[in-house]
């Protein structure tokens, strides 16, 4: 699995309520939502991270 990173995200309140209410109806956490959301974007516009090789697999 990739390595996370943490960094402070400001968004509009109004706009994390709608989020997390998705993020309930969808039994995921807020942070889950976003990172669906994110990768959902970016396979849209063809641009989703390629995977890495793990290299103590290939000895």
């Amino acid at each position: 699995m990739a390595k996370k990173k943490a960094f402070a995200l400001r968004i509009n309140e109004d706009m994390l309520k709608a989020i997390e209410k998705w993020a309930a109806d969808e039994f995921r956490s807020t942070n889950g939502q976003l990172e669906w959301m994110l990768m959902q974007s970016l396979k849209k516009a063809k641009r989703e991270p390629k995977p890495k090789t793990d290299s103590s697999k290939e000895r």
